[in-house]
């Protein structure tokens, strides 16, 4: 990124406006030059490199270009027009224009002093990535837990063995099947995911397999299922610990016979798909509590595959998040082009409990948000809870626990706890215990922390 000047220039303007941006010079210690006409502030664009330039709308008018050209001499600092009265159709043109900010004359002295210390901040900043056509969806990283995962998926990728995809929500699990399914002999074919804790118990079957008309109530047509249209590529099943033991049980069977049975059909229907499951929970409790067959983990987990969550790979955030910020710059035409180091710093230092997903949405916000070419620290929105609560609850002793109690004691403490905390929903519950629903109900009743049905 090109060095940024120390001064700041306006163009046109009145003299009140001259004044106040001369005034917050000073107060900043930089130098400050006006501009007449159009033709003097080209002039002091191309003799050096200012870190800010303010342009009066009412002085270039309506020449979109113009404004353009202005923005392309200004790439080493800050463009902010200046209107007597913005309209929202000029604050919508602004960042396409290339503009960084748009503010109302006779601008303030705070609005000037802002402008610069953004500029100033922005001088300790990563340039952005450039984006591939193709690189919207993929593992970004180079933590060595990471580089794990790729030495991994480049030597199955080529097999036709089917893979478990581990670790905690947001993690990029599906971002893994996308690429196992790149590099395999199937890159040509369709890639079909299917959330299977998103879809209703009582319509999954059918999302899976398909059904035939008149199968039941309101199958007014054939319906094609998920493993169909995966024929000759991938099924990502995400989500699989959430399935009901009839449902795992029919997985396996396809898996097994490599072919299905539409719901309500008698024909049987070869299978050319290759499947890779993922999941956020233990599966190996899950089993020990009855909820998820063995069988059926051993022909999922030909190949198991775990990624670690964001906060156990720090050194990922901040590749993730200038890849994201290029991606969504883009995306919404922003004219974001770096990022500051505090801001990546204070990016680091986040808990990240909702791992990736959690910081695309932030950065995907900040850059629709950001009215400057440089990500800054105030343009994040960060949920101070996350570290917060980790703070609060680290030294917490579990209520009624002491040295002599058995760990179905325990169990049953801590379940009591994390109800309690979540006001008795029991989905976020088996969220926070990595347990399946169905397990912290049937043990909640067990235990008398709530009453049998």
């Amino acid at each position: 990124m090109a060095e940024r000047g120390e001064g700041v220039l306006l163009i046109g303007g009145d003299a009140e406006t001259a004044a106040v941006v001369r005034s917050a010079a000073r107060e900043a210690g930089v130098e400050a030059r006006a501009a007449a006409s159009l033709t003097d502030g080209l002039r002091a664009l191309g003799e050096r490199r200012w870190r800010a330039t303010l342009l009066s709308v009412e002085t270039a008018g309506e020449d979109v270009e113009l404004i353009r050209r202005i923005a392309a001499e200004a790439n080493s600092g800050a463009l902010v027009l200046v209107a007597t009265a913005p309209s929202l159709r000029l604050a919508m043109e602004a960042p396409g224009l290339g503009a960084a900010e748009l503010l109302a004359a006779p601008v303030r002295a705070e609005d000037v002093a802002r402008v610069l210390a953004g500029a100033r901040t922005a001088g300790a900043a990563v340039p952005l990535p450039e984006m591939r056509d193709d690189g919207d969806d993929e593992l970004v990283g180079s933590s060595p837990e990471l580089l794990e995962v790729f030495k991994t998926v480049g030597r199955i990728g080529p097999s036709p063995a089917t893979v478990l995809v581990t670790g905690e929500s947001g993690t990029g699990k599906e971002l893994v099947a996308r690429a196992v399914h790149a590099v395999s002999p199937r890159a040509g074919g369709p890639f079909v995911a299917v959330n299977c804790a998103a879809i209703p118990e009582d319509l999954l079957e059918s999302e899976l397999f398909g059904h035939e008309r008149g199968a039941f109530t309101g199958a007014v047509a054939r319906k094609v299922g998920r493993f169909e249209r995966a024929h000759g590529g991938t099924l990502f099943l995400d989500e699989i610990g959430d399935m009901s033991l009839v449902l795992q049980a029919k997985i396996l069977r396809a898996l097994q016979e490599r072919e299905i049975e539409r719901v309500g059909g008698e024909e049987r229907i070869p299978l050319d798909v290759r499947v890779v499951a993922a999941t956020h929970r233990d599966l190996a409790a899950l089993i020990a509590e009855g909820d998820f067959r063995e069988d059926l983990f051993y022909r999922l987990a030909v190949v198991r595959l775990h990624l670690p969550p964001l906060r156990e790979r720090r050194g990922d955030v901040r590749a993730l998040a200038l890849h994201y910020t290029a991606r969504f710059a883009r995306a919404y035409a922003r004219p974001l082009r770096a990022a500051s180091e505090d801001a990546l710093a204070r990016l680091e230092t986040h808990a990240w409990p909702g791992n990736v997903r959690e910081l695309r949405n932030v950065i995907e916000r900040a850059v629709l948000l950001a009215p400057g070419d440089v990500l800054l620290p105030e343009h994040l929105e960060l949920d101070a809870r996350a570290g917060a609560e980790t703070a609060e609850f680290a030294g917490e002793t579990l209520p009624g626990w002491h040295p002599e109690l058995t760990m179905a004691q325990v169990e049953a403490l801590h379940i009591a706890r994390v109800l309690e905390r979540v006001g008795g929903h029991f989905g976020r519950a088996s969220e926070v215990l990595q347990m399946h629903r169905n397990t912290v109900s049937r043990k909640a009743m067990e235990y008398g922390i709530i009453e049998k049905e």
